[in-house]
């Protein structure tokens, strides 16, 4: 599937199951390992949703008021993403993860980097190549949302 990294204040970690504890509040009940699901089934989810299209679960899953820069520097929020999605404009037809990184900033904050392989069409014009995402996902009650993001192509030759 796809490498999992957590960075934390104490450096980065190939384990998988770390445990950064320490970086959350003890008074809140979600634990590293509870994040660290949680956000790779999110990513997950998120991943099909591209794949299909699907505008309902894109829905689920972006907040209202994302803010999200894309690799050309334009600024999108949710509605122009799910017209994207849903117009056709925007096609995935391969996303394929190699590395995923995150940090927990709050308890219901997590800043997620991701690397993946991409393929697809944007407003009838073809691409492919290795792409990094950062993504903001924030806990608005029980449900995670996207609040924040960034995607941008990886040079050849950059980790």
């Amino acid at each position: 599937m796809f490498k999992y990294t957590v960075i934390s204040k104490t450096g980065v970690s190939t384990a998988p199951k770390p445990d950064h504890s320490a970086h959350l509040s003890p008074d809140h009940k979600i634990s590293a390992a509870m994040i660290q699901e949680t956000i790779q089934q999110l990513e997950a989810d998120l991943r099909a949703a591209q794949l299909s299209g699907d505008v309902t679960a894109l829905d689920r899953l972006i907040d209202d008021a994302l803010l999200f820069t894309g690799p050309d520097g334009s600024l999108a929020t949710k509605t122009d993403d799910l017209a994207l999605h849903r117009s056709g404009a925007v096609r995935i037809s391969t996303h394929e993860p190699s590395d995923l990184r995150w940090q927990a900033v709050t308890p219901d904050v997590v800043v997620v980097s991701l690397r993946t392989r991409l393929a697809g069409f944007f407003h009838g014009q073809s691409f492919a190549g290795d792409y990094r995402y950062t993504r903001v996902w924030a806990r608005r009650g029980d449900s995670w949302r996207i609040v924040a993001g960034h995607v941008s192509a990886v040079a050849i030759g950059t980790t």
